[in-house]
């Protein structure tokens, strides 16, 4: 299969072809002359439909300027030699015009373009007279006012591209950490309780013979122990999905009352206004802290307070244990936390306040949440 020919570039549609049939004008009025006259001009309009051409297929090239500078060149010669409606061609090189990025380059090809639309017009109004060239003013005007607009255009649409291309990045970045996340939980989650059942399994194989009975009541906390496991893996694979702060304050009061913690809250839980992604790496962390209060603290009573300000939210898990030791920071998993929190640009503060105190601060950014959950 032979490559398709394209005259325009594909990304232009159906719009370049458009204009072609503002050629037919000066092509008629051409037509009118005779002899070299005749054949020049037709010579120069063809010139200029290469410039047309050339100038969708050299954009952001340094030909492009040369190309636009012959365009205008032509529409020049053809309004004082052949006739002054020939100014309206002007509206050719205006959008080209539009295109340039730099303000520098824009301006100066502005300038330029005025200079060869003002000499034939006031030529004109000098050899014919102000009545019969006053029609072309308004068009005039037009002419360059519409470069500041396509520029404007061109410019929102590229910004657009950007956007778009961010918020394609974003997700990129979204997935990414949320399978550091997924992979983080299962090695902190699961290696614990693998290598509990691994060190009961070699506890077991030592006290078969010597101690049987002790082998079995091993066995069966073996059994109770890879049924927690399990547990643990759906648990991980439901936490795959968004899940709000309402949500996981009912599972932490669970696990808080069954550890013989005592568990306040204080605050809205609701946080409706909170997108769906800032909602779910809230609910983790709170579900980290608390597993931190329950397995390192050694305190009787767990505080948990969430406050909305203007432009942030505040979440504080507060226990009255041990305290913070810096040395464990680490194992305690906050650093997960922390690395969690600054993909919405959150913060984590941890002190020692007659036991351990969690300060997480968030941004609220409005988004829309069927695009964030489409992410999650």
């Amino acid at each position: 299969m032979g490559k398709k020919v394209r005259i325009f570039p594909e990304r232009y549609g159906f719009f370049p072809y458009i204009f072609l049939v503002y050629v037919s004008l000066p092509a008629v009025a051409i037509a009118v002359e005779s002899g070299i006259k005749l054949v020049i001009g037709y010579g120069l309009l063809l010139l200029f439909l290469l410039t047309y051409r050339q100038l969708y297929c050299t954009e952001g090239k340094k030909t492009f300027t040369y190309w636009l500078a012959v365009q205008m060149l032509i529409i020049l010669v053809m309004s004082l030699f052949y006739s002054p409606n020939n100014l309206f061609m002007g509206f050719f090189p205006a959008n080209f015009i539009g295109w340039y990025k730099k303000k520098r380059s824009f301006y100066l090809a502005l300038a330029v373009f005025a200079v060869v639309q003002s000499v034939p017009l006031v030529l004109g109004i000098l050899n014919q007279g102000l009545t019969d060239m006053v029609y072309f003013l308004p068009f005039f005007v037009i002419m360059l006012m519409s470069p500041f607009g396509i520029r404007s255009m061109n410019q929102r649409q590229e910004l657009e591209k950007q956007l778009n291309e961010a918020n394609e990045q974003i997700k990129n970045l979204v997935k990414r950490e949320e399978r550091m996340r997924i992979a983080r939980d299962l090695h902190d989650t699961l290696g614990h309780t693998l290598s509990l059942i691994t060190l009961k399994s070699q506890l077991v194989e030592k006290l078969v013979i010597k101690q049987p009975e002790r082998a079995r009541v091993e066995a069966k906390e073996i059994e109770k122990t890879s049924r927690t496991a399990l547990k643990q893996v759906r648990e991980l694979v439901s936490d795959m999905r968004a899940v709000t702060v309402a949500e996981e304050l009912v599972k932490v009061q669970s696990i808080l009352e069954a550890a013989g913690i005592e568990y306040h809250f204080n605050g809205d839980s609701g946080l409706e206004e909170v997108p769906y992604l800032s909602q779910n790496i809230l609910s983790l962390c709170i579900k980290e802290g608390v597993t931190n209060v329950v397995k390192h603290s050694k305190g009787k009573k767990c505080t948990i307070h969430i406050s909305q300000n203007p432009g942030e939210v505040v979440l504080v898990i507060k226990d009255d244990g041990v305290g913070l030791d810096e040395k464990k920071k680490v194992g305690n998993g906050l650093t997960g936390m922390a690395e969690r929190l600054e993909l919405i640009e959150g913060k984590l503060n941890a002190f020692s306040n007659s036991g351990t105190e969690l300060i997480i601060t968030i941004p609220v950014v409005v988004k829309q949440k069927k695009d964030e959950a489409a992410l999650l």
